[in-house]
């Protein structure tokens, strides 16, 4: 009798504080959402204040905004979708992204840009454009500054795409959104990053070696695969068109 009523205590200890522990653990991960959250709708905020107060005034501006503008769309949707910190960090990337676009529009002003901004994933290891270049990539004149100009209007503030980095600069035309919604590099992207990139100061050489050959494979394989699936399927449509994303972006693009 003695020994099954300090099994029974036992017991009762046992469960006891394991609902002590669960508890503590699911007060501990809710004070992590809500900071999170306050976080994220702290960026979306002051991202909306500078879509809603600044207008482009040259091509690069108007763009640079034009892309900001989207950032701000696609942050408050994810914020309405988020449950998780995890996705609330993802809102904040995204709005931190949309201000990068914020500060290159000021730039292309002529105005202050404003303060600094905290790191984008992959954008230390992306690198920086640090001198003009153009290269001719399937029959078009493809073209990277540092600086925007009227051949160079497109902003892309440095980070990862598709698991590949892209250096921050100023664009001829936004070759990486391809690949930000299809999740691999399209055939002879390799070539493009050589060509482009390549002995340039701001972008580390490591990044630009086997790393983009490993891309260009992986690209040339997704798309082998799309084929086949396509065949399989009679030729339907992806449903992917030509947006890039917009304002309908949500947590399955990243």
């Amino acid at each position: 009798m003695g020994t099954a009523i300090v099994l029974i205590v036992l017991a009762i200890v046992v469960v006891g504080g394991a609902v002590v522990f669960a508890q503590r653990r699911a007060k501990a991960q809710q004070q992590e959402l809500d900071d999170a959250k306050a976080d994220a709708r702290r960026w979306v905020e002051r991202l909306g204040g500078q879509v809603i107060n600044l207008t482009g005034t040259n091509d690069a501006s108007k763009q640079a905004m034009a892309d900001a503008s989207e950032r701000y769309t696609a942050a408050g949707s994810q914020m309405e979708q988020a449950r998780t910190a995890e996705q609330c960090n993802l809102v904040t990337q995204t709005a931190m992204e949309g201000l990068y676009y914020v500060r290159a529009a000021r730039t292309a002003m002529g105005i202050d840009p404003g303060p600094e901004l905290p790191d984008l994933f992959g954008q230390t290891r992306a690198g920086k454009v640090t001198e003009q270049r153009e290269v001719e990539f399937e029959g078009r004149q493809m073209i990277a500054s540092p600086q925007p100009d009227q051949h160079a209007s497109h902003y892309y503030p440095g980070g990862e795409v598709a698991g590949r980095p892209v250096p921050q600069g100023w664009y001829s035309e936004p070759w990486w959104k391809p690949a930000l919604v299809a999740g691999a590099w399209g055939l002879g992207s390799a070539l493009l990053f050589s060509a482009m990139f390549s002995g340039m100061s701001g972008v580390p050489t490591d990044v630009y070696g086997d790393g983009y050959d490993d891309g260009f494979e992986a690209g040339q394989a997704q798309a082998e695969e799309d084929a086949e699936a396509e065949a399989d399927s009679g030729g339907d449509d992806f449903g992917g068109g030509d947006d890039f994303g917009g304002g309908d972006m949500d947590f399955g693009d990243f």
